[in-house]
């Protein structure tokens, strides 16, 4: 006999996110996520289920807003602000520069100081307009035209680091200049981390000193950056505006003074919160230096309400995994092992290909730049050099007749794919050879 009432065989699980910071009461938001679960039905498997599912873009477009804040006011009054100047690639870039912004006011909290990476393929892209914009609104702008890196560490306290500000990082960084410029590109790698230090001999007599470096920093420039610093960045990839993109004009004596305002009621509502945003562990949707990287910004969110933690996390989900597409893309990073991935796919995993059968299979990808590397096309010399720094080498391989030839082994890229390309055929989907 079948119950008046049953209960349905299984609930769809909620997505189970940490509540947004309440400014001024720190802890309340903890209490309260400790009360909702206090009341809560679902039982610990349906919570985690929605933890599972929390890890996924739709998962992360769930997370219910929460009561805003004044600081959410700001933040949509700031997002407003930039979008009349420029026009990012994304709304979800949009939202990152604006949570980049009001970090700034907060970097005596941060533990990583993440970069602006503003970034396009050609001049006219917005890149210098959108540091316009940040000159007038982060917290103590410097900017480093002309500036040697000697002075950029003498200028940087860890009470009150200043925000940097490098425009045209191209001619810094580019190939003719780049090896004059490794002092200034270490002084960026290592003002990432707090607690990293330069030494330098100061005065007559030479006495060792330790300068800081950590500070928040804004880089824009045709073409990628430096790999490391690029790893250290909340990448914008700007481009040129099309047909009917309209932006404001910036005009200094009409703009500054109003983008000055807002930077003052942002510092404000701000620095009374600095040591709850120092508390503060928020859950990440991804992990190690992009985690690191993103935390001040998810923090901000957190503090300000609103709709903007769920903001938060879907734009670092998003913009973080499309970098890592971009990498694998990228012929000198890990597409050659995403290729190779895909290789083996094809020839139904088998344990081993010939050198030469490899490099008939690459080239004949269309859409991938093996057939005209080089002059001929990618030849096993480069195709080794290009693995060498993966710590994979080619061998005598078995063939299927029986022959030796020189080649390489599937089990020798095995952790290389699974730390460089995880979503190209992810090898632990495959139990039946023992590698999950």
């Amino acid at each position: 006999m079948q119950p008046e009432n049953p209960e349905s065989y299984s609930a769809p699980a909620q997505a189970i996110w940490p509540a947004a910071a309440i400014p001024g009461r720190p802890g309340a938001h903890l209490r309260a996520a400790q009360a909702e679960d206090a009341d809560a039905d679902a039982s610990d498997g349906a919570r985690a289920c929605g933890a599972d599912a929390a890890d996924t873009p739709s998962g992360l477009e769930a997370i219910p807003d929460v009561e805003p804040t004044l600081g959410s006011e700001l933040l949509d009054e700031l997002r407003g602000r930039i979008a009349q100047f420029v026009i990012p690639p994304s709304p979800e870039a949009l939202d990152a520069i604006t949570l980049w912004v009001v970090a700034t006011h907060l970097q005596a909290a941060w533990q990583h100081a993440p970069r602006l990476a503003v970034v396009g393929p050609a001049k006219r892209c917005g890149k210098s307009r959108l540091l316009d914009v940040l000159t007038e609104t982060v917290h103590e702008p410097m900017l480093t035209i002309n500036t040697t890196p000697a002075a950029i560490f003498r200028s940087i306290t860890e009470e009150e680091p200043p925000t940097l500000l490098v425009d045209e990082a191209d001619t810094i960084f580019g190939p003719k200049v780049a090896e004059k410029n490794e002092e200034t590109r270490g002084l960026l790698n290592a003002g990432h981390q707090r607690g990293r230090y330069v030494t330098r001999v100061v005065g007559n007599d030479h006495t060792p000193h330790k300068f800081a470096t950590f500070a928040m920093a804004a880089i824009a420039g045709i073409g990628d950056l430096p790999d490391t610093v690029m790893d250290r960045s909340v990448v914008i990839r700007m481009r040129r505006r099309a047909e009917g993109e309209k932006v404001k004009p910036f005009r200094s004596r009409r703009d500054i003074p109003a983008l000055h305002d807002l930077r003052d009621r942002i510092h404000a509502w701000a620095r009374p919160l600095l040591e709850e945003a120092a508390d503060l562990e928020p859950e990440m949707p991804v992990e190690d230096r992009a985690a690191d990287t993103w935390e001040p910004l998810v923090i901000v969110a957190d503090l300000a309400g609103g709709h903007w933690p769920r903001l938060a996390r879907l734009a670092c989900a998003r913009m973080v995994a499309a970098e890592v597409a971009a990498e694998e893309d990228h012929p000198s990073g890990a597409r050659i092992l995403a290729d190779i991935r895909r290789v083996f796919y094809a020839q139904r995993e088998a344990d081993s290909l010939s050198t030469e059968e490899l490099l008939h299979h690459l080239r004949q990808d269309a859409e991938a730049p093996w057939a005209e590397w080089g002059r001929g096309g990618l030849t096993a010399r480069e195709l080794g050099r290009l693995l060498r720094d993966f710590g994979i080498k080619p061998g005598n391989v078995r063939m299927a007749d029986r022959t030796q030839r020189k080649g390489y082994m599937r089990n020798k890229f095995l952790d290389a794919w699974r730390r460089y390309c995880p979503t190209v055929h992810p090898v632990d989907a495959d139990p039946a050879r023992g590698e999950g």
